[in-house]
Formats: structure tokens, sequence, C-alpha cells
């Protein structure tokens, strides 16, 4: 009879290790050497094996489905949800900045692992990044690297599955949006230039914290016409249903018009911070082309405002629709202007975007994604925009932002003198009413350049520049009065000399 002798453990630890690097040797070869076909058809029947032993279910909820068009709102509920109740097992957390900065709102970082308790059952949820393969085929041009994938993996009994798939995922979406908007920071969105955008990006927009202070009150407006915005601000937000019923996308649209200096980004601000809602500054010329400007307006979130300021400057988006007969009427002239100005190098355009996109961004198919949006545009000129862009549907409501009135003054020596009555409030009253000054000017002129400055002299330095603009608009005036009066004159010039030329060439 021989006794084996026990195998020690540096002996176990050996036949172990070449056991593995056999495992690992004979894997590499099966991968090379395989079909993928077949790899993957053995896959399945493990996992199927797996599965009659096994007892328990797994739900991933991935960040983006699909083509990665579009953040999934559950993604974002449990991330939220999670934050909650993670930050007392997690070992291993991550610190975002939460609600007007005020602190830092903890959430599981990648590859972590926490529990949660639902009606006395016990849940396991894993936060995951992966690389769904080593490489993919890129349209012919080798391969590259496929991006991350981020998710959520919730795992259970399957005994529990009813109560897990029904009433614990339902609770778990409805605290995590609760969570989100408790915790919701607003931000400020930009966009880059569409050719430095990598694969590997998650979204196609940058954003900082939207930290701008301007709000209805603080705004040197008229109070009827505040209250009439804010009035109806208010209704469209609380509108989802009635928006259904009538079968419209949950959207509207403003039109900010008026000279430069009169407050159209202040009343942007002031929108934002009274609805809570983002800000997505849109720069037009850096989209490349109209299937980007959509991509943009996918990742955009629902309560948001997407601003395009100055879009008379921003695209050429007039004089598209001229007709033909229009040049055909034009004068030999003229073709030889253009002709030259055609040989002047021009600079290379960068976007491709047309007014046909643009209006399709705004009111068609794609403008209905997301819900609870509201489009700005802004503009100094709005006699230069194209009817079509401006027209009720697509810009709801035209406002017009003016001159300073001297309502709107008030509203401003309130929040710059914290004078709400004055002696020379009369005599400003009455030059405003004979001027016009913006209030961007008057804001301007109100505010304290040293310690030394009290409210008189701000009030008084006010009333020497309404003087001065008096005098400016006065001499304006004239001299277009002067040159009106000179060109009337010019062609009875013109008549004088000629027939003066006429009598000199008669025969004596």
């Amino acid at each position: 009879m021989v006794v084996m002798a026990p195998r020690t453990m540096a002996e176990m630890m050996t036949t172990v290790g070449s056991t593995m690097a056999s495992f690992m040797f004979a894997w590499a070869i099966i991968r090379q050497y395989c079909p993928y076909e077949l790899r993957r058809f053995l896959e399945k029947c493990g996992h199927r094996l797996a599965s009659f032993f096994y007892p328990y279910i797994r739900v991933s909820i991935h960040e983006f489905t699909g083509t990665r068009l579009k953040r999934s709102e559950a993604y974002a509920a449990v991330e939220a949800y999670l934050s909650a109740n993670s930050s007392q097992s997690a070992k291993r957390l991550k610190a975002e900045m939460g609600k007007d900065s005020k602190k830092l709102v903890l959430s599981m970082d990648e590859y972590e692992k926490v529990t949660d308790e639902f009606q006395g059952v016990k849940v396991t949820w894993l936060a995951s990044s992966k690389t769904g393969g080593s490489a993919q085929r890129s349209m012919g041009y080798g391969y590259q690297q496929e991006p991350e994938k981020r998710y959520y993996r919730l795992t259970f009994h399957k005994r529990y599955r009813e109560m897990m798939t029904e009433a614990y995922l339902d609770h778990v979406m409805k605290k995590g949006k609760e969570i989100r908007v408790k915790n919701r920071q607003r931000k400020l969105y930009t966009n880059d230039q569409t050719y430095k955008w990598s694969i590997h990006k998650h979204t196609m927009w940058s954003h900082i914290p939207f930290e701008h202070p301007a709000t209805f009150e603080t705004m040197a407006m008229e109070t009827e016409k505040k209250q009439e915005i804010v009035e109806d601000l208010l209704t469209f937000s609380q509108s989802k249903d009635f928006y259904a019923r009538i079968g419209k996308a949950w959207k509207r649209g403003y039109l900010l018009y008026g000279p430069p200096g009169t407050g159209k980004s202040t009343m942007i601000a002031a929108m934002a911070n009274l609805l809570s809602y983002h800000v997505y500054d849109l720069e037009l010329t850096a989209v490349k082309d109209n299937t980007d400007l959509r991509k943009l307006l996918i990742e955009t979130t629902s309560k948001s405002i997407i601003v395009i300021e100055d879009i008379d400057c921003s695209l050429d988006l007039t004089g598209q629709r001229k007709k033909t007969t229009e040049k055909l009427a034009e004068d030999k002239n003229e073709q030889g202007k253009k002709e030259a100005y055609l040989k002047e190098p021009k600079e290379e355009k960068n976007t491709r975007v047309t007014l046909s996109g643009l209006l399709n961004f705004i009111d068609g198919l794609w403008s209905a994604s997301g819900g609870e949006r509201i489009i700005v545009f802004t503009t100094n000129y709005v006699e230069k925009l194209d009817p079509a862009l401006i027209r009720r549907g697509r810009m709801d409501k035209h406002i017009e932002l003016s001159y300073c009135s001297f309502e709107g003054f008030k509203v401003l020596a309130k929040n710059y003198l914290r004078v709400e009555a004055h002696p020379l409030f009369e005599l400003i009253e009455r030059l405003m009413e004979e001027t016009k000054i913006t209030p961007a000017d008057v804001a301007e002129t109100l505010m304290p350049k040293s310690p030394r400055e009290d409210a008189e002299k701000c009030l008084s330095n006010l009333i020497r520049a309404l003087e001065e603009a008096k005098k400016e608009a006065a001499l304006k005036k004239a001299k277009e009065s002067f040159s009106a009066k000179e060109s009337e004159k010019e062609p009875e010039k013109e008549d004088q000399l000629l027939q003066d030329k006429q009598e000199a060439e008669k025969p004596l």
C-alpha cells in the first residue's frame, strides 16, 4: 500500500499556476483559430447551461441605447437614486457639485457594488464601465476602438421577479426623478466645432454651472409687460396635458428684438432663473451641417432653453427666397461688379446649415423629442429675418425690448442706489420723454464709481448724459435734414447746368 504524502502549499500553487497557464494558452489558441460564429455559439450555450443552476436575475440599464443619440432617462434616475444611499455603504465614491453649488453630491464610482433593500428583499447594484470588444470595423478605414459603455446592473433572486420588475423598478424611477429635481444644478451649455468631436465623447455639449443672478424683479421694464411675460412662461411650464390634448409638441418660441443694450441676454437669464431651466447657447457657425444640428437638439434635456443669439448674424438667413426675375433684371454694371466680387478670394464656410434645416430644427418632427423646451432667438434687426423663421408657431411670442422708460429707470435706481423717490426724478422723467437711452447706458451711469459718489451725484450724472444724448440727437436730425435738402437741390443744379450749356452752344 502506497501512501501519498500531503503536498506542500508551494507545490499546490505551482500546480494551480501551471493549470491556469495551460488554460489561458488553450483559450488564446481557440480565440485565434476558432471561427467567431462558433465561439459565439459556445458562449450562448454556456450561458444557457449556467442559467439552469444560477438562481439570480440580472437587469442592465445602459447609459446610451440604440445609436447613442440620447442619454437614457432611466440611467440618470438610477444614478440619482443610488446617490442617496450609496454614500453609506460604498467604498469608492465620486463627488459632483449639487444645486446652487452649495454642497457636494456623492454617488458610487465605476465598478463599485452596493446593496439595497425593498420590502424585506435585498438586491445588489453594480456600477460598471466596459468596452464592447477590442476593436470594430469603421467604414473601410481599418479598425478603431469601440467607445466605452457605462451601465448599472441590478441583481436579485428569481423568486422575486414580479416584485422587482414592477414595484421596485417603479419605486427607483420615481425616487430617482425626485432626487434629480432636488439636486439639479442649472447649467450653461455650449457646442464646439463638429469636426473636433470624437467618438469617445459622450455628448456634443460642454457646460459650466449657470450662475447668472438676473431676475424679472431686477429687469428695467414696465411692470405690466414683465407680468405678462412671467404669466406666459409659467402657463407654458404647467401645460403638459394641454399640449398633448391639442396634438402639439411641448415647446414654445420667443423672439427678443430691439437695439443693442436693451436687455435681451438678461431676459434669457431671468427666464432660466424663473423656471429653473438649463440654458443651451447654440453657436450655429460651429455646426457642420443639418444632421449635426439635429444631433445637438436630441442631446438637449427637457426643462431647457435653447438660445441662438444675434440670429441675423449667425447665418446668411436673408435673401434666400428672391425670385429669379430679380436676377435677370440686373444691368451690366451690376453683373460686372458681381463677377469681380466672385474673383476675389473668399473665406471658406465652416457650416452647411441651411434655412430649411433650421426651420426643421425649430418646428419639425425632431423638435418634439424631449419636451418642455423653450427656443429663444435674439436680434437687433428683426426686419432682416426671413418671415418663415419668425412666424407664429415657430416664434410664438415676439417681445420688443426697446429704450429705457421712466418706469424702467425707477427699477434701476432702486437696484443700484436703493432710492425709490428723489427730487431729481421729475427732471429725469421729462428728459426721458424727449430722448432715447438704453437700459445698459442708464445702468452704467447710475453705478457708483467711488465711495464718494452718492445717489444725488449718480442721478446728476444721468441727467448730464440725457442732455448730451438730446443734443446729439438734435444735431443728427439737423444733419439728416440738411442732407435731404441738398439731395433735392442736386437735380435742380444739374438742370441749370444743362440749360447753361445749351444756351452757350446756340449759334450766334
